[in-house]
């Protein structure tokens, strides 16, 4: 049977997609041979993080990143120095954790709009400095406050970029939400997963299985853990971490900077081999 000139052509591009895909799986190489990479980042330094969080991340040998605000008190200060010498990320998520006014309505001191560029990188700076107060380190992630970029009105992504304080940026998403493509990865814009309307540990689970179905990188974003506020369940954070911990063969689980320095240095090698 002949094949003709259109049926060759379908064919040809069938067969180009199918090769693609396969290469783009193929390329993101991740430690031990992994299939795929998982952040667990928290954000705001939640008492439900202190208490049940960390305990089932430590149940499970897992780590994770925090993204703390400068609300923390003293005694969660020297909590939060603990568990940093334990191998957890604390990272920057601003001090006073400034969001437009439809999230605010009655506190206009936040406002993002009644701040400027200056404005958000002196808090950076200054929660930077609470932070190596509390973990000694100099070396800073930052995630955007209710994954927002502006200002005042104006984007500060390239500001922070340029002012040295941050090296890598967290940014929100959906459940799919995975990255595939690590060589195109914007370092100042990572997408993630803002877990919300208490998913079940099923639906938690499908985000890292879609991650190893691709080969690629899945970054949650957790604020409550069986309390507080955009609160997933216990039950379902520790459904998670037990699929986790059981397919550590297959999946890496790292912080936030550890991962992104892998990526960063996976770069870095193949321009050198350039």
């Amino acid at each position: 049977m002949r094949m003709t000139t259109a049926y060759r052509l379908i064919f040809s591009l069938l067969l180009l997609t199918i090769m693609n895909e396969g290469y783009a799986q193929q390329v993101n190489k991740w430690p031990g041979g992994k299939k795929a990479a998982i952040v667990l980042s928290y954000d705001d330094g939640l008492t439900s993080q202190l208490d049940i969080g960390i305990p089932q991340l430590n149940k499970y040998k897992l780590t994770g990143t925090f993204f703390l605000t400068g609300s923390v008190t003293e005694d969660q200060m020297l909590r939060w120095r603990s568990i940093s010498k334990q191998g957890f990320e604390l990272a920057n998520h601003t001090l006073y954790h400034p969001c437009s006014e439809r999230m605010y309505k009655n506190s206009p001191q936040y406002y993002a709009e009644n701040y400027d560029v200056n404005t958000t990188l002196r808090e950076i700076g200054m929660m930077n400095k609470i932070l190596f107060g509390i973990d000694g380190k100099r070396t800073r992630t930052f995630a955007f406050p209710c994954s927002e970029s502006l200002a005042g009105g104006v984007d500060y992504t390239d500001s922070l970029k340029r002012s040295g304080l941050i090296k890598y940026v967290r940014w929100g998403g959906d459940e799919k939400a995975v990255i595939t493509d690590l060589k195109g990865l914007n370092f100042f814009r990572v997408p993630s997963w803002g877990v919300t309307n208490s998913p079940d540990g099923n639906a938690l689970i499908a985000f890292v299985k879609a991650a190893q179905q691709k080969g690629g990188l899945g970054v949650f974003m957790f604020h409550g853990v069986g309390g507080d506020y955009i609160e997933v369940s216990a039950q379902a954070h520790e459904q998670l971490l037990q699929y986790l911990a059981s397919h550590g063969n297959d999946v890496w689980v790292a912080t936030f900077q550890e991962v992104m320095d892998y990526i960063a240095a996976q770069r870095k090698g193949k321009k050198e081999m350039k």
